[in-house]
């Protein structure tokens, strides 16, 4: 069996007694490691106002890692279209394409990343409306970044052109998020690669991968549909050892699906002295989201990643690396996630 090539998901998690430098600090480290090892692609993602996320803002991310990285392509996972202005999207990811030439994926995701509070703060104008635009903005953002750019049309007649940057000769590789046939869907008229957010939803991937492959219109850039598999995984030593890293990202879940009120990451001491005392709501979402989970050895996560990615007929898997930390480990690093990624890539 053909291995699939392997890629990271980054949320920039924030543990108990960490601050937000050190976390940062921690992931720009785990992206030289993604590089060293072979990694196909390292993504931040975008979420607000959450203690144990640092990842609000993946194009400043990208261009630190980028300075820190020389093979790996790196990119948004994704940035939350209806957070922002399409042409200040085009322009980051322009400036970003210049900095890492041929190394840059702008992921686009419908979704706010948080709640309606945050999203009007950040674009002042509604919970809704910018959802709602979310095709003409991905076709403008597509536009602004062509070497021909995008074409303001006046009632009166006339016309104005604006370009992403004055003179690009690359641009990023645009890519769809989602976890609804929504997104399946636009991917597939837009003749655009797509990607399924099953570490967070797990609900309808099936059907999510059948739709943009049977609609797939081809486009000039991408004559075939392209995609690839998202999920949570930990790689330990041992079994047990994974089993305990997993269970602080296990119980923020929890927390998000129970609608409680959100913390910082907890160490693995604190989720296991947590999880001693019974709570039946909690445990059972922290049940039914471990049974998604790759938790194991490096052999046994590689197992399960070959296997994911022959029943999806893909030929890259993106891991989110959702290990623990233990109090004694260096908040400025990421031992648990570092040995994720080397446990899961030698064995594959």
């Amino acid at each position: 069996m053909t291995s699939p090539a392997l890629s990271v998901l980054d949320l920039v998690p924030v543990r108990a007694g960490q601050t937000s430098a050190e976390a940062i600090a921690a992931s720009l480290s785990l992206a030289q490691t993604a590089d060293r090892l072979g990694y196909r692609r390292y993504w931040f993602a975008e979420h607000h106002n959450m203690p144990a996320v640092a990842s609000t803002t993946p194009p400043v991310l990208i261009a630190a890692a980028a300075t820190r990285t020389s093979r790996v392509r790196l990119g948004s996972g994704g940035v939350m279209l209806p957070n922002h202005a399409p042409l200040i999207v085009a322009e980051q990811f322009a400036a970003l394409e210049a900095i890492a030439p041929g190394r840059i994926d702008l992921g686009l995701g419908r979704a706010p990343g948080s709640d309606p509070v945050i999203t009007q703060l950040l674009r002042g104008s509604g919970t809704t409306s910018d959802v709602e635009q979310f095709p003409r903005h991905v076709q403008d953002i597509s536009a602004l970044l062509s070497g021909d750019g995008a074409t303001v049309r006046f009632t009166s007649g006339g016309e104005y052109t604006v370009h992403a940057t004055p003179a690009a000769t690359g641009s990023p590789e645009v890519w769809l998020l989602g976890s609804s046939d929504y997104s399946a869907q636009l991917a597939a008229s837009h003749g655009l690669p797509y990607v399924f957010a099953n570490h967070f939803s797990g609900q309808g991937l099936e059907r999510a991968l059948d739709l943009y492959r049977t609609g797939y219109r081809p486009s000039e850039e991408h004559p075939e549909p392209r995609t690839f598999l998202t999920v949570n995984a930990v790689a330990a030593p041992t079994q047990e050892e994974a089993e305990d890293r997993a269970l602080p990202q296990l119980r923020m879940m929890a927390r998000l699906r129970l609608n409680k009120p959100l913390v910082a990451l907890e160490t693995v001491e604190q989720a296991l002295a947590a999880s001693a005392e019974p709570d039946a709501a909690t445990e059972q979402v922290v049940s039914a989201a471990r049974e998604r989970w790759f938790v194991g050895t490096g052999d046994s996560v590689a197992a399960e990643v070959r296997s994911f990615a022959e029943r999806y007929g893909v030929d890259e898997v993106m891991l989110s690396p959702v290990a623990g930390a233990y109090d004694s480990e260096p908040r400025d690093e990421s031992t648990g996630r570092v040995q994720t990624l080397e446990l899961t890539a030698a064995a594959l």
